[in-house]
């Protein structure tokens, strides 16, 4: 198997395992958490989960993934530049969801926050 194909795949994986995360963070309280908490804690997770993974950042970074991929498997000796400009739009939308998650999570803690527990992380 090539291995432009294997990071094809592997990057495949890892968006499909990256897709529910973000919104599930599991906060750490400073203290004990309130009667509410958890019913906060159930809208602050969805309001991270209407936030979407594939806006325009994440698409822009698969893009210039696509990019250096191609131009990369095309100066190659063995290179396959179709292969690379797939390798590198997963590779590089692996990375934009990632961001989003992080960003989901960030839009969870905040949100707590914002209504008033402890949160430290």
């Amino acid at each position: 198997m090539k291995p432009m194909l294997i990071a094809a795949l592997a990057s495949t994986a890892l968006l499909a395992a990256c897709a529910g995360k973000g919104a599930n963070v599991d906060p750490i309280l400073d203290g004990a958490p309130t009667a509410q908490f958890q019913s906060d804690l159930a809208a602050c997770r969805g309001l991270a989960r209407s936030q979407s993974q594939l806006d325009h950042q994440t698409m822009t970074t698969a893009a210039l993934g696509a990019g250096v991929g191609g131009v990369l498997g095309g100066v190659d000796d063995d290179g396959d530049a179709l292969g690379g400009a797939v390798a590198g739009a997963l590779a590089g939308a692996a990375a934009g969801v990632s961001e989003a998650n992080d960003t989901r999570a960030d839009v969870v803690l905040n949100c707590l926050r914002g209504r008033g527990h402890a949160v430290v992380n």
